[in-house]
């Protein structure tokens, strides 16, 4: 069975470890915030300029002059600190980040990634992602495995403008989890329910196969 937005944001978090700085990307990046384990202290970044985000507010925490780069509303944990984006974006592009999530439409065997444009669709932008991209070693994609059509989105070549070119490492859909290297998809994990037969119909680039493929925990 897919995973739903927030078990992908669930296993997203697995990810997260002590003391990462972490750049959250609009969509389901964002809910990886909820999902933050216990144990582990990270600092929670967005681009329009908080560093210490903390989880969706509740009715009675709601401060609509808090918000995320998604506009969506957010909280702050104790130290949290608010800046211009000129600042937030030095952060970025200087290296700083440890790991960052994102959306994508899709991304290729070589690690590109596409994500802003979809030509005579309206598209909100590309926000930070091109920096993102750029100042990051360690970024997770986080997308839905095929179209609503049934079309694959882990292609041999990205068919829509670049975001950025060989900055990928790892993917993790709603039907598995995958790392990119050498050119080619490698599966780690598949979503619990869901086939290996499945994961490799619905992937256009080529993909390598382990003998044992674990179903993720979420």
């Amino acid at each position: 069975m897919a995973l739903s937005r927030q078990q992908i944001a669930m296993r997203v978090a697995q990810e997260l470890k002590d003391g990462y700085y972490v750049n959250l990307g609009i969509g389901i990046p964002t809910l990886v915030a909820n999902y933050v384990p216990d144990g582990i202290e990270v600092m929670l970044q967005s681009e329009n300029g908080l560093l210490g985000m903390g989880q969706f507010p509740t009715e009675q925490e709601l401060d609509a002059d808090m918000i995320n780069a998604g506009k969506q509303t957010v909280t702050a944990i104790t130290g949290a600190s608010i800046f211009d984006s000129a600042e937030s974006f030095a952060m970025i592009r200087g290296g700083h980040v440890d790991l960052t999530v994102l959306g994508a439409f899709e991304v290729d065997v070589e690690g590109n990634i596409a994500s802003y444009m979809i030509p005579d669709k309206l598209i909100k932008g590309m926000g930070g992602a091109m920096d993102l991209v750029a100042g990051a070693d360690n970024i997770i994609v986080t997308m839905t495995h095929a179209s609503k059509h049934g079309e694959s989105k882990l292609l041999t070549e990205c068919s829509l403008p670049l975001t950025g070119k060989g900055c990928i490492k790892k993917v993790l859909t709603d039907l598995a989890f995958i790392e990119i290297k050498d050119g080619k998809f490698h599966l780690l994990e598949r979503a619990p329910g869901v086939s290996v037969d499945e994961i490799v119909r619905l992937t256009a680039g080529e993909l390598v196969v382990p003998e044992h493929v674990p179903e993720m925990t979420v």
